[in-house]
């Protein structure tokens, strides 16, 4: 029995960016005594069907965006006569639906890291449960990835996963309703050693892939003080200091740099910035949303601030060597067409490295997916026989771009709109002046060259609505993902030793 997993995906590039971290992981948690898996990530080439015979096991891990190509995988595979496992966060929501389309024997809802070991034993005897409960596993059970079977010649960046769940809770996210508002932070030794290995086989960049990497902010230290709730207190104080003894083993671990995702309150806390410009975090992915106060509340984001108050706060993490990859949402009902200029104004002025510009979309398990649902009734539009409210089983090219009707603007001008900016943002010479940051011509070359990749692949593949401009976009990010992985390449050390943890910087960051 040869077990396949598999990250399905519509484009191949032959070259990514960060390594999908599941499969590593459900590799890890795949018995020794399976042999090694089979790993197919079809963002670097698509699955072989000769691979796949009967009586082999296929995991396919599926979030929304991909699960559409993930059932056509399904099916191919059970009609070869293997059995068929799919997981992931919208396997998690929509379990049915794997069954249906994808012809899944099994699905795993939630982690996969304990569970993944008795499907497997189910399936050698033939004997697989409809649903198994992965539920959410505690920080100390994560399972550590199997970057030994990694192709290191593939990938520009390696991920590590430091905490699932995040306290939050945005309407447009499903991160806190499926992993939970309660942070499951790993040991800073799990995590250190994971890095130490990666960087051993000569990844430099490493992206820690957390929900949310600041998950205790000073506002929520102050809240249970001012309630003299001493246990709740304690927990967060206990929580923020296991977050600063990582950052100060992360800081000697040599010629490594991070990139991760934290909320906009990080820029009150000018101590945890200082603490990740040490750590070699230089940048991270920063939920700006919007620059109206209007906007985020339309969002349940009201502890963000908009307008020139956001420009500063934006401006402080860069202050601290803190590098922001922005993230805009364009089609709020308090969107109007001055919104998109401003939204750009305000990306400039802060002098963001990184931004991304997407539209409002409702994703299963999502407030605003709820509320969307709820709105179109008993007898949804249907397109191509498929209802709307199932939008991801909708052939692509047939896909809206925008499920709300506007108080004022059309869809396809929110489309063209926002097409634009990312348009304008990138642009070659855009690019050239923000990389005056960066000393060295080699190292301006890689930032314009992943700059670009980076709207190839997420703006014009998800956005344009011309098939040719799609497939331009696409042959763009093949030839451009080669030459850029080589600037990100680094020369392997394979005797790196992991840094010991220091018992004092623990308790100097709690107090």
């Amino acid at each position: 029995m040869k077990v396949h997993l598999v990250n399905p995906s519509d484009v191949s590039f032959g070259t990514a960016v960060i390594t999908p971290r599941w499969l590593y992981v459900l590799a890890a948690a795949t018995p020794r005594s399976y042999g090694d898996p089979s790993i197919v990530d079809e963002t670097l080439v698509q699955v072989d069907p000769a691979s796949i015979r009967p009586g082999d096991v296929v995991g396919i891990g599926v979030h929304t965006a991909n699960a559409l190509r993930g059932y056509e995988i399904g099916r191919m595979a059970r009609d070869r006569g293997a059995y068929v496992v799919f997981g992931g966060i919208h396997a998690t929501l929509y379990p049915e639906e794997a069954v249906e389309l994808g012809s899944a024997h099994a699905v795993v809802q939630g982690d996969g890291d304990q569970v993944w070991s008795t499907v497997l034993a189910d399936s050698s005897q033939g004997a697989l449960k409809p649903i198994y409960a992965g539920g959410r596993v505690e920080a100390s059970k994560f399972a550590a990835a199997r970057w030994d079977l990694l192709p290191r010649n593939r990938y520009m960046w390696a991920s590590v996963q430091t905490v699932r769940g995040c306290p939050k809770h945005c309407s447009f996210c499903s991160v806190w309703r499926t992993d939970g508002q309660q942070p499951r932070q790993r040991s800073s030794d799990a995590v250190v050693e994971e890095i130490v290995e990666l960087r051993r086989l000569g990844f430099r960049f490493i992206a820690l892939a957390d929900d949310n990497f600041y998950p205790v902010t000073l506002g929520d230290l102050h809240l249970a003080a001012r309630q003299n709730n001493a246990a709740r207190l304690h927990e967060l104080e206990s929580q923020r200091a296991e977050r600063f003894e990582l950052m100060s083993r992360l800081a000697k671990i040599p010629d490594v740099r991070f990139f991760t995702q934290i909320t906009m309150e990080a820029a009150e806390d000018p101590g945890f910035l200082d603490a990740m410009r040490r750590a070699h975090i230089l940048g991270a992915l920063v939920g700006v949303e919007s620059v109206t106060p209007e906007g985020l509340k339309d969002v349940y984001k009201d502890f963000n601030l908009a307008g020139d108050h956001l420009v500063e706060r934006l401006q402080t993490f860069r202050r601290h060597g803190v590098h922001v990859l922005g993230s805009f949402i364009f089609g709020l009902p308090s969107d109007n067409p001055s919104t998109f200029m401003a939204t750009e104004d305000v990306a400039r002025r802060a002098n963001i490295t990184f931004a991304q510009f997407v539209m409002l979309t409702p994703f299963p398990g999502t407030v605003d997916f709820i509320k969307w649902e709820k709105t179109l009734g008993d007898t949804p539009q249907k397109i191509a026989g498929i209802p709307i409210t199932r939008r991801w089983l909708i052939p692509t090219a047939l896909r809206p771009k925008l499920y709300w009707p506007h108080p004022v603007m059309s869809a396809e001008e929110i489309r063209r709109q926002t097409q634009a900016v990312w348009d304008r943002f990138y642009a070659w010479p855009t690019i050239w002046k923000r990389s005056n940051f960066i000393g060295s011509i080699r190292g301006r070359l890689a930032f314009m060259l992943i700059s670009r990749i980076y709207r190839h692949m997420y703006a014009d593949t998800g956005i344009a609505t011309d098939s040719a401009r799609k497939s331009s976009s696409a042959r763009w990010a093949r030839w451009l993902a080669k030459p850029c992985r080589r600037l990100f390449a680094a020369r392997p050390m394979p005797h790196l030793q992991v840094p010991p943890a220091e018992p004092e910087l623990v308790s100097i960051a709690a107090d």
